[in-house]
């Protein structure tokens, strides 16, 4: 082998040496860019996890669970949902307006004035009529339709002055009503003004003489029963 041909061969070889070195170079380069493309993919992946975290505004665990369960309902479930809530308001509302207008309104309806009307009569008609004879049962029977401060004063008059007066003179009277009506109504109470024709005797004189007044009766609702709270003659 001549000199020349040395020295062709060796710049060849360190061609080819430094060729290999290039593309070790080149591969640890791949490398590298690809680990930090993995690096980079990974945080981006935990930061979308992080976010949705934060966008769906729940903890991690069972509030967690109830909110995937909530976004996998189908949508007709959810609707269906909302429409029987609203039938249970409307049928809410429906039972408050049947308890706080109907039932008012049927306490104070025609029926239950009528029925007001002929406690005030039938009260009224107690009060003014009695009989020596009966005066025990008389008054209990008219203090039955009497309730209040005018319960209190009944007994009173009656058992002072009425109870002697009637006793010694012998002192009968008898009403009856002849028209009524209601000037104010109430489910609890009315005011009725009432026309009555009496009739009254006595020892003194036998024949009875008759006399027409009026009388406003004021009236409350206890137990169901309608009962007489202020008898005023006008």
């Amino acid at each position: 082998m001549t000199a020349k041909e040395t020295s062709v061969e060796k710049p060849a070889e360190i061609e080819e040496s430094a060729d290999a070195e290039k593309a070790d170079d080149t591969e640890k380069a791949a490398d590298a860019e690809k680990a930090t493309d993995a690096e980079s993919a990974e945080k981006v992946e935990s930061a979308e996890k992080a976010d949705d975290t934060e966008e769906d505004g729940v903890a991690p665990g069972r509030g967690k669970r109830v909110v995937r369960i909530v976004k996998k309902r189908p949508s007709g479930k959810i609707l269906a949902g909302v429409l029987a809530l609203l039938v249970v308001v409307s049928l809410a509302a429906l039972g408050s307006v049947f308890y706080f207008i109907y039932l008012p309104d049927r306490d104070t309806d025609a029926a239950a004035a009528k029925t007001a009307i002929s406690a005030a009569s039938e009260g009224t008609v107690a009060i003014l009529s009695y009989s020596p004879e009966t005066l025990d049962h008389d008054f209990a029977t008219a203090k039955s339709h009497l309730t209040g401060d005018f319960l209190n004063y009944y007994n009173q008059f009656t058992s002072q002055i009425v109870t002697p007066a009637a006793k010694q003179k012998s002192v009968k009277t008898s009403a009856v009503v002849l028209r009524a009506a209601l000037s104010e109504f109430h489910a609890n109470s009315a005011t009725a003004l009432l026309f009555v024709n009496q009739s009254t005797q006595s020892k003194d004189r036998p024949e009875p003489t008759f006399t027409n007044s009026s009388v406003v009766v004021v009236m409350s609702k206890i137990d169901g029963k309608w009962l007489i709270s202020s008898f005023t003659p006008v």
